[in-house]
């Protein structure tokens, strides 16, 4: 563990090579291996390249597979416990309609988690109802999706403390990486 508790990095739908070329290189640069705990991967990654990437970050990653995975051996979803939080992972496709908050909450019910953390929007965001977090951490290439044609690449890092989570919402604008920090609370 680092000096902010358990590393966790959220990433998931860059479409290599059919919708995005690669990760942006600002991004790669910052995503060494090693420096997190777990990685929890929302699929569509694209290609086995980037698969293997991912799991060159450190030796706990989860991916569940997306609407456009073809690796049939990949989960529909996966739940694991980081601290004291148990955070399931989706691809988000399952969840209609894609965005409706109420389908997020039903889905976090079937999977029993404190933590829901979904892609396929491309769209990152952060928002909680009823004591529970809907997460997504967007497009890391910033592919384009059925949503919208302009998508900002963004990635999630969550450091888990006990009860607390402080959530990092990197993205690329304008060529500069900007962060917006988010705290979150078991109650």
């Amino acid at each position: 563990m680092s000096q902010f508790g358990e590393l966790v990095l959220l990433i998931g739908d860059t479409h290599i090579p059919q919708r995005s070329v690669e990760v942006p290189a600002k991004f790669k640069e910052m995503l060494v291996p090693n420096k997190m705990q777990h990685v929890l991967c929302t699929g569509n990654l694209g290609n086995r390249e980037t698969l293997d990437w991912v799991n060159t970050l450190c030796s706990s990653v989860h991916t569940v597979r997306g609407d456009f995975d073809t690796d049939l051996t990949l989960p529909e979803s996966k739940t694991v416990t980081i601290g004291d939080w148990r955070v399931a992972l989706v691809h988000g496709h399952q969840v209609i309609p894609w965005t409706d908050q109420e389908a997020l909450a039903n889905m976090a019910r079937q999977l029993d988690c404190d933590i829901l953390v979904s892609g396929h929007t491309h769209v990152n965001r952060v928002e909680s109802m009823d004591g529970k977090y809907y997460i997504n951490p967007g497009s890391a290439t910033g592919a384009y999706s059925a949503i919208s044609a302009e998508v900002v690449p963004s990635f999630i890092l969550m450091a888990f403390q006990g009860r607390v989570i402080t959530v990092y919402v990197y993205q690329l604008v304008e060529d500069k990486v900007t962060v917006n920090k988010t705290e979150i609370t078991k109650s």
